[in-house]
């Protein structure tokens, strides 16, 4: 009797190491938004949240980084990965016309290395831009992709378009890298049949696959929304059939995609009426919710990426004010 009532001990005293252990894992997690404000010549905001729906400014709102590249020195976009190693990746928009993208790395989001440009789009002299870079880190190849869009004239079937936005005819193209000092010849990333801005990945951790959120940016007639479509290998691309509306009957962009546990949120930018919202899925990805009413987020905030990190970031953030 003693034997089974010390076994039953033991079981339990496991069962109660396993969820303590997990409850702290969790409690270890946190979540930052790198995002920038009307102003992008001033460069990089952070915020962030513990439940993945209220986000409070760092640093009382002021930029971490000023921008020093591009025709416009804008940082318009910024897009941060975290290393393995623990180093923070960024690139970011430098100018509405720019065939460039900019670049820094920080070991603490404080203190950034010197800015330098990725020459992403300088072997097309036609192209008009390089809009909103993301960073992807894929575990299995230990591999970085940059994505972004570009219009280059007569490269792509015409959609019907706008007199405001006529001559803009955007797909999403991307480089590889593995260090950030020798990058892949750029190549087309992603080619539906709609003008396409926007993309941003997240890994789905039950299914083990890739979802892209990409804005349909076609303007005559209005789309200005936001789409799914899923992957299981980043290197063999995304399905160009992607799904219907996640968001609603106004014009979104900017999505960063996020996983909080179970729950999959897409943020977004509602720039038309200047105010940030979300949408939620429960399923991963299956059916969504707009939430934008149950979020809260810091003033003037736009496009950016979500991304977790460990407590220890955040608390060396909230103790280090940057002048």
């Amino acid at each position: 009797m003693k034997k089974i009532v010390f076994g039953l001990c033991l079981i339990l005293c496991t069962l109660c190491f396993v969820q303590c252990t997990s409850k702290q894992e969790t409690n270890d997690e946190v979540y930052l938004f790198s995002y920038f404000t009307d102003d992008s010549r001033d460069g990089l905001r952070l915020a962030y949240s513990y439940d993945g729906l209220h986000w409070t400014a760092l640093n009382d709102g002021k930029s971490y980084l000023t921008p020093t590249l591009g025709k416009d020195k804008l940082m318009r976009d910024p897009s941060i990965c975290q290393a393995p190693d623990g180093t923070f990746h960024m690139v970011w928009t430098s100018s509405w016309t720019d065939r460039i993208i900019g670049y820094a790395s920080s070991k603490d989001l404080i203190h950034w290395s010197e800015q330098d440009s990725i020459p992403v789009m300088m072997h097309e002299p036609e192209a008009h831009n390089c809009w909103a870079p993301e960073l992807f880190y894929d575990e299995p190849s230990q591999t970085y992709y940059i994505f972004w869009a570009t219009t280059i004239p007569g490269r792509h079937k015409e959609v019907p378009t706008s007199e405001s936005e006529k001559g803009l005819n955007h797909r999403i193209y991307y480089v590889t890298t593995k260090d950030f000092k020798d990058f892949s010849e750029t190549k087309m990333f992603f080619n539906p049949d709609f003008s396409v801005i926007d993309a941003a990945i997240v890994r789905d951790p039950k299914h083990n696959d890739l979802i892209m959120v990409v804005k349909n940016e076609n303007s005559n007639p209005p789309e200005k929304n936001l789409r799914v479509t899923r992957s299981k290998d980043i290197a063999q691309g995304f399905p160009v059939e992607v799904s219907a509306p996640i968001t609603g009957d106004y014009w979104a962009e900017g999505p960063a995609p996020l996983f909080v546990n179970d729950t999959l949120y897409v943020y977004f930018d509602k720039y038309r009426d200047h105010r940030y919202g979300a949408v939620r899925s429960l399923d991963y990805g299956q059916t969504w919710t707009d939430v934008s009413d149950q979020t809260s987020f810091p003033q003037g905030i736009r496009h950016g990426t979500a991304f977790k990190v460990n407590r220890s970031v955040l608390e060396h953030l909230m103790l280090s004010v940057k002048e």
